[in-house]
This record gives structure tokens, C-alpha cells and sequence, in this order.
């Protein structure tokens, strides 16, 4: 993998760690969205950076940012693992005629 692919990838990451760790704040998708907004044009004025120590740095600090902002209580998929609805309701588990 070449190094600007690598530098691709986690910048990608970043950005989607950005988004769902605002989604954990702004639940509601009409005030997310601006908040979205504002998070790509923050990426985006650091787009044309070419020095890789700055890069770098912009990174890490980027990093620690997420590390500050993280949410205590993350929001969870109801249907999702340790959602509020996860495995309820599950059906009844039967015996096997092999026992009896």
C-alpha cells in the first residue's frame, strides 16, 4: 500500500470517527446534519497540506480531539448489540425430543 493510500485511509477514518461521535451528542438528524456540515468544512480547509510533519500533527491533534469530545454514554442501535431492545422477545427455546 503506497503512502498516500495509507494517509487516504486514515483520514477517512478520522472523518467517520468524527461523524459518529457527533451523532452521539446530536441525535436528532435535522441539527446532526449542520453539525456534519461543519466537520467536513473543517477537513476540508486542511485538504492542500503537504508538509507531512504538519500532517502529522494535524492528525494527532485531530485524535486527541475525538479522545476529549468522546461521549460517556454512547448512542446504541436499539436492535443493536446492548441496544435497548437487544434480544428481547426472543422465542421460547424447545426442548429437543431426544430428552424425553
Amino acid at each position: 500500500m503506497s503512502v498516500a493510500a495509507i494517509h487516504r485511509s486514515r483520514v477517512m477514518s478520522l472523518y467517520k470517527r468524527s461523524l459518529k461521535l457527533s451523532l452521539d451528542w446530536t441525535i436528532q438528524r435535522d441539527l446532526w446534519r449542520q453539525e456534519a456540515l461543519h466537520i467536513r468544512t473543517l477537513f476540508e480547509q486542511n485538504k492542500n497540506v503537504a508538509n507531512p510533519k504538519e500532517i502529522e500533527a494535524l492528525m494527532v491533534a485531530t485524535e486527541v480531539k475525538l479522545a476529549e469530545w468522546a461521549h460517556p454514554d454512547p448512542y446504541k442501535l436499539p436492535l443493536g448489540p446492548e441496544g435497548t431492545k437487544w434480544e428481547r422477545n426472543l422465542p421460547p427455546l424447545m426442548p429437543d425430543a431426544e430428552h424425553h
